[in-house]
């Protein structure tokens, strides 16, 4: 028969079989230097686990650019404790999340037109804007995101091109112009589906950035049908990843999201797409984000059209909901009885 475990170690393997990582908010960044918020995170962790090391291996993603606060491994009773700090807003557990054409802007009246006086125009179709998309990564062969005629980087930005199995330097570019992924805290099963890189096998992410920020494609379709000029709402802006759903269903958590949105922060984007879910007690990261002058939009969600369906109400962010468009597909078909119907849908 094996040794029984030490009390202490055997105490200390239970806690771990029910700890599940919780976000610890605890408002404006009030240090300085982000590795002086970081130690100020650790001193408070370590003040409730009693030592540096557990401190360390608890904690799952620092927040300590736009807004201060951590993602750790904790129990519920931990948890609890820690809302009695003074300095904490709020102890949430980490929520799990979901991922929620060549006509769309034509139809919204923002035609692609080399001159004119339309909005588009007017602001040289987003020339050298930053668009932070926060999602399953990005397909950067696609010629949605080609960096031809493009000129140099801006120098105000200050984010970073990730490496990965499938990801090297050359996958950044004039038009994707950085590249991260957070997979800290994600199931192994989760892991195994996806490459740990910024690279987007699930298709969301790649549909979401060309939709928002795509470079004009001439003579697009699919299969033949809807021909025309495929491109975002602002084809010359610049585009910068995080990668923060995986996997075939998109899965992706809170504590990821909130990391991708403090890295954003600091590295100057201009724009936040986010087209997931989003509960409204953890929207504070958004928040941080507009008072830095950053707009951050949302998805409206996937369900309707009953009015409580809507996701991403929090007043300080932009939720932009599903509609139609003025295009369709007709099918004529014929019958065994030799009658004729006529059929459409609208993509």
């Amino acid at each position: 028969m094996g040794a029984a475990l030490p009390l202490h170690d055997a105490m200390q393997s239970a806690r771990r079989i029910i700890a599940q990582v919780y976000i610890v908010y605890l408002g404006e960044v009030k240090h300085g230097h982000p590795d002086h918020v970081v130690a100020s995170h650790h001193d408070m962790l370590t003040t409730l686990l009693g030592s540096k090391e557990e401190s360390m291996a608890s904690v799952v993603y620092n927040y300590k650019h736009g807004f201060s606060g951590f993602a750790a491994m904790l129990t519920p009773e931990q948890a609890k404790q820690l809302t009695e700090f003074p300095e904490v807003i709020s102890v949430e557990p980490n929520r799990r999340h979901k991922a929620s054409t060549t006509r769309s802007w034509d139809f919204l009246g923002l035609n692609y037109q080399m001159s004119g006086s339309g909005l588009p125009h007017g602001t040289n179709y987003g020339e050298d804007v930053i668009i932070g998309v926060i999602d399953s990564g990005i397909w950067p062969e696609s010629r949605s995101f080609s960096d031809q005629g493009y000129p140099p980087i801006p120098s105000r930005w200050k984010g970073m091109c990730q490496l990965g199995p499938d990801w090297d330097k050359n996958n950044c570019s004039r038009k994707i112009i950085g590249a991260r992924f957070y997979s800290a805290g994600l199931p192994d099963e989760v892991l195994k589906t996806d490459s740990l890189s910024p690279r987007d096998y699930g298709g969301h992410g790649t549909h979401c950035a060309s939709t928002a920020a795509g470079s004009a494609v001439q003579a697009a379709s699919f299969n033949g049908l809807a021909k025309g000029v495929a491109r975002g709402g602002a084809p010359h802006a610049r585009i910068a990843v995080y990668k923060t759903l995986w996997g075939a269903k998109g899965v992706g958590y809170t504590s990821a999201f909130l990391a991708a949105i403090d890295d954003a922060i600091h590295d100057g984007v201009d724009v936040l797409s986010l087209s997931v879910g989003f509960p409204d007690e953890n929207s504070f990261g958004a928040l941080h984000a507009v008072q830095k002058g950053i707009t951050v939009v949302y998805a409206g969600g996937n369900d309707g059209p009953r009015p409580q369906t809507l996701e991403n109400t929090s007043p300080w962010v932009i939720t932009v909901a599903a509609s139609k468009v003025d295009r369709s597909f007709p099918t004529a078909i014929t019958l065994g009885n030799n009658q004729h119907i006529l059929v459409s849908i609208r993509v």
